[in-house]
């Protein structure tokens, strides 16, 4: 923990720090407190339409996720914002800091708020009564179990919120994205071949629709399900189902626009705990 402060107040005293910037010394610090995770930590520009900045790999599955704001941000403030909101709904193990506060969220709930001290010129005025406090939170989160899977309505429902977090992922995409990118190209080939006047929101619920439904109907189909991949999906989908099977090789194939690529990778490892 203290190594960990000393990155923060080195990259402090360089000046022109972003919540961007001590992302490095957080990666370290998770994976120093649990040696079996990853935290993946996601380029800027796919964290801008909507993924969080890490997420947590343990055995090939995402067990949690991190969002970081600047050193000094009130997080109560940052939990009114549209996007944290999602984030509490769709993510049952997740994380908010300021790199010096952490809250730690399970199914929505707050279970474990600590800092590690203040920020003052450039110097973490440590709370030392609060260091262990805090790694054996961020201990806790790292060790949280995956949310279960023990019924055809607890899938259903973990399945919807992420594509309920895809839905959002590419409305936000296609605000930012110019109108020669490739989820305008689909947009507009929806509207011409399927539904002439199809709205960005109902383009958004009809592509997330789909790569749930696919995946869902491709992971009927597998043999080895510990295997199972977003690659793998779009040869599984049955030929009995032409339709859906080239919707989702289109929109979900080769092609996948890389900003949802996170979200769709995870709803496939949701299904490999299945069956």
């Amino acid at each position: 923990m203290h190594t960990y402060i000393q990155s923060l107040e080195r990259e402090l005293s360089a000046g022109d720090t972003t919540e961007h910037t001590h992302r490095t010394a957080l990666k370290i610090l998770l994976e120093s407190l649990n040696t079996d995770i990853i935290a993946t930590n996601e380029p800027q520009h796919i964290t801008a339409v909507g993924a969080p900045d890490f997420r947590i790999i343990k055995n090939k599955l995402a067990i949690g996720y991190v969002e970081c704001k600047d050193i000094g941000k009130n997080l109560d403030e940052a939990l009114e914002t549209d996007q944290l909101k999602r984030y509490l709904h769709s993510f049952h193990n997740f994380l908010l800091t300021d790199y010096l506060e952490f809250c730690w969220y399970v199914g929505g709930k707050l279970r474990v708020k600590k800092t590690l001290g203040t920020l003052v010129k450039n110097k973490v005025k440590q709370d030392k009564d609060c260091l262990q406090d805090v790694a054996d939170g961020l201990t806790a989160f790292l060790n949280n179990d995956p949310e279960p899977i023990g019924s055809p309505k607890e899938l259903a429902g973990h399945m919807a919120r992420l594509a309920h977090m895809i839905r959002e992922i590419i409305i936000n995409s296609l605000g930012k994205e110019l109108v020669t990118g490739s989820l305008h190209a689909q947009w507009q080939a929806f509207r011409e071949n399927l539904i002439p006047e199809l709205s960005v929101e109902e383009f958004a619920d009809m592509y997330a629709q789909t790569v749930a439904y696919g995946l869902f109907a491709a992971r009927c189909e597998a043999d080895n399900g510990k295997d199972f991949t977003r690659q793998q999906a779009a040869y599984l989908i049955p030929k009995t189902n032409p339709f859906l099977r080239k919707l989702f090789n289109y929109i979900a194939g080769p092609e996948l626009d890389e900003s949802i690529t996170w979200a769709v990778d995870d709803l496939s490892l949701v299904l490999v705990q299945i069956f």
